[in-house]
């Protein structure tokens, strides 16, 4: 394509012709193609791949330039010429040139004109494009940085007739860092200090330059104390000195760190601190089960959830305090060899069961706050660190509560009597209906057996009903006792006249009957009538007999008006 420029009869698209500049205007240069008798025409834009803005700096009337025939512009007859380019010829040189580079495996140098989406646009004397994945060996979140700069790359790929160029950057930088390694390989060992310079940081670490090989900080190597980003202990272009921690030689990683330059804090940890002492700290840590507290940096102890109160109910270290809080703690025990430490919170209030017996005596009344149900009871807080049980037996004198939710709520309030102290074990047995006087000693009068009283059957088990008395209290009929006069059963929230036919004051029971009622009066009706029957019979066979003694008879029925007056005419006879 190059060769030595032989004259030109006859012009073509595509040749390379010499040319004379003739003229110059603001647009273009008017040149004579040289031994072909023909002008042609090449545009400011084509007389160099920069832009030009004055194109008398570029050229001048005289001047011979190396063209390629882009057009034909008209005919030989109308004086037609040729579109000429000397920016296409210097392209032509380019891609010729790279095309022997990219042959012999040579690098090239270019500059970075332009950040794309997906990577660098570059100056090759032709454009070349740098996809981002091939601009160094790790991931790079602004490419604006390398606008600019003046770039070594390797040519990948090549194609002159798309003017495609594509480079990379990667595998210079690779070339590099290996080279580099084998040098800090071979000089340094674990234990070296070696002055490095930030050269990036992540979430995980800062990445350090020691000189063509980076080194990795990883973030607990920062500091003693507890770091969230590296940006709290190192900045970008910060120089520093770091100790060599471990080498990967197979994967040519640097472990290094930071902290282990300066001493151990709990080493400088006050001599005098000893388990009992107040401290102060921050907290950096949160879990279910407890908070780390830092006191210094690097130094922590650790709250478990069960010392930061009292109380004994089932709670998450969440519902005390959060990270960041300033909290002051109590020293429960000290390792300085295992560099631990526990500390707690509640113990800087006083245990409420050291005075139980003075604050909460037998006898003494209190509100409580409802926590737990169980099927025997309620557990319930009097203060924090105060529980206490109400037994299930002990929520009401007079209804029979199968489970606590019948008859309170958690969170509510309840009203309590303390009745024992177990401060062993840290618990207090309440009640709630202690509060009222035993009313059994009231319907021991009231319901007596025999009695009849107006009830309502409020549920109906398999065994019998439950039927709601008067005052508040309960009763129970079993089925036998459910039969009405008709024959029929009774039904729910049916209300009835039932009998007491048992009643037990210390197993707070009432038996009930609603039959015994109709049963009893036809019995007693029974009885009347035989002992009628029996008195007049008595009576046909005695007819000598005094009237007195018939007279007592019917006293047995109870006619007492027949009483007064058998004995009046008893008294007249004896006259």
């Amino acid at each position: 394509m190059l060769e030595a420029l032989d004259s030109i009869k006859e012009v073509k698209v595509g040749d390379v012709v010499k040319g004379k500049v003739l003229q110059i205007d603001d647009r273009q240069a008017i040149v004579g193609i040289e031994d072909s008798g023909v002008e042609g025409v090449v545009p400011a834009n084509q007389l160099s791949s920069k832009p030009v803005e004055d194109i008398n700096t570029v050229v001048k009337v005289g001047d011979e330039l190396d063209l390629v025939v882009i057009s034909k512009i008209g005919s030989d007859k109308e004086n037609g010429s040729y579109l000429l380019s000397h920016r296409r010829l210097e392209a032509m040189k380019v891609w010729d040139d790279l095309e022997k580079k990219f042959e012999a495996g040579e690098t090239i140098t270019a500059k970075v004109t332009q950040a794309v989406k997906g990577g660098l646009v570059v100056d090759a004397g032709v454009r070349g494009f740098v996809p981002a994945s091939m601009i160094t060996d790790h991931y790079v979140e602004d490419l604006n940085q390398f606008k600019g700069q003046e770039l070594e790359f390797k040519i990948v790929e090549i194609e002159p007739s798309d003017n495609r160029l594509i480079l990379s950057h990667k595998e210079i930088v690779q070339a590099q860092h290996e080279e580099a390694a084998k040098k800090v390989f071979s000089e340094l060992q674990p234990g070296d200090v070696v002055e490095g310079k930030v050269a990036r940081m992540t979430n995980f670490g800062a990445f350090i330059d020691l000189g063509g090989v980076d080194g990795l900080i990883h973030i607990t190597d920062l500091s003693w104390g507890r770091v969230s980003d590296p940006k709290e202990v190192v900045e970008l272009d910060q120089k520093l000195n770091v100790v060599i921690l471990d080498f990967d030689d197979e994967k040519k990683r640097i472990a290094l760190g930071l902290k282990q330059l300066t001493p151990h804090p709990w080493d400088a940890l006050d001599a005098n601190l000893q388990v009992g002492d107040k401290v102060k700290g921050k907290v950096v840590v949160m879990a279910d089960y407890g908070a780390f507290i830092e006191i210094a940096p690097g130094v922590e102890g650790l709250i478990h959830v069960s010392e930061m109160s009292w109380s004994q109910h089932l709670r998450s270290a969440q519902d005390f305090m959060k990270v960041g809080d300033e909290v002051e703690a109590v020293i429960l025990t000290l390792d300085r060899d295992e560099r631990k430490m526990s500390l707690g919170i509640k113990q800087l209030k006083q245990d409420p069961w050291e005075t139980i017996e003075e604050k909460y005596p037998v006898g003494s009344k209190h509100t409580a706050k409802v926590r737990n149900f169980t099927n025997f009871g309620v557990f319930v807080e009097i203060e924090e660190g105060v529980d206490g049980l109400i037994h299930i037996s002990d929520l009401s004198w007079t209804k029979k509560v199968k489970h606590p939710s019948e008859f309170t709520q958690i969170g509510a309030d309840i009203e309590v009597q303390v009745l024992e102290i177990d401060k062993e074990n840290r618990r207090l047995s309440l009640g709630h209906k202690q509060l009222e006087e035993n009313p059994w000693d009231v319907f021991e009068t009231v319901f007596t057996v025999g009695s009849v009283h107006e009830g309502t059957i409020i549920e109906m088990l398999d065994k019998g009903a439950v039927v709601a008395l008067p005052y508040g209290v309960e009763g129970f009929a079993t089925p036998k006792h459910l039969v009405k006069e008709d024959g029929s059963q009774a039904q729910l929230d049916e209300k009835l006249s039932f009998k007491v036919i048992e009643f037990n004051k210390d197993a707070k029971r009432i038996i009930l009957s609603h039959s015994r009622i109709f049963e009893d009066a036809a019995k007693a009706e029974e009885r009347a009538e035989k002992k009628a029957a029996s008195n007049a019979k008595k009576t046909t066979k005695r007819e000598e007999a005094p009237a007195i003694q018939n007279q007592a008879a019917s006293t047995t029925l109870g006619d007492i008006d027949a009483l007064a007056a058998l004995k009046e005419q008893l008294e007249n006879k004896k006259k």
